[in-house]
């Protein structure tokens, strides 16, 4: 099956899906766009109220922002691919149970094996913890941890973060303006561009994001 079909079928899917709560209250069901061959996967948290309106991830405030770091990094938004771990809006943006997070983690493992990313964003810290169970997002965002297919996965804030605490604004553009570089890396075990730090307390604090 054609990448961009096997793709499709999973949006549709998705469309259908009664596997957690969740369908009761969504409008739309956001299954996540982008190209069947990106190099780049960004993966966030879950719809807001604008991406249960249209269909679409990160199309809000957060979202805009969100194109604004691509061009940090020399990309658009039509050369990634974007989604969440979960695919439908939890009711008032609450963080997604685990139950919600479990239903949908298939669907998601089926679009990483269609798409087989050069490089997997990771924004906040519910998509981080798929790959990088236990960390702390305030001490490794940015740097690049390998996975057993060859996957680089890079955790970075979410954007949604650095709109509610600007200072950490600086740190997401600088992560991101880093992807040009992670994506000439090769598999292997290399070390991070950006030593390990500790957050502030206010920064552990929005690991939340």
């Amino acid at each position: 099956m054609q990448p961009e079909v096997a793709l499709r079928e999973v949006a549709q899917a998705v469309s259908v899906c009664t596997r957690c709560a969740l369908h009761f209250s969504r409008k739309r069901s956001v299954p996540g766009e982008g190209p069947a061959d990106a190099q780049v996967m960004l993966i966030g948290e879950g719809p807001g109220f604008h991406e249960n309106e249209q269909g679409r991830p990160f199309v809000g405030q957060a979202g805009k922002f969100l194109d604004e770091l691509l061009a940090l990094a020399g990309l658009k938004r039509t050369e990634v691919f974007i989604t969440n771990v979960v695919k439908c809006r939890p009711p008032g943006n609450r963080d997604p149970l685990p139950e919600e997070l479990s239903a949908c983690s298939a669907m998601l493992e089926q679009q990483l094996e269609i798409i087989h990313p050069r490089v997997i964003v990771t924004l906040g810290r519910f998509s981080m913890a798929r790959f990088l169970p236990n960390a702390r997002i305030s001490e490794i965002h940015g740097q690049p941890r390998w996975v057993d297919d060859g996957c680089m996965i890079v955790p970075m804030y979410h954007p949604a973060a650095a709109l509610h605490q600007p200072k950490l604004r600086p740190d997401l553009e600088a992560d991101f303006a880093r992807l040009p570089g992670y994506l000439q890396m090769q598999p292997g075990p290399q070390k991070p561009s950006v030593p390990p730090k500790k957050g502030t307390e206010a920064e552990t604090q929005l690991s939340l994001f």
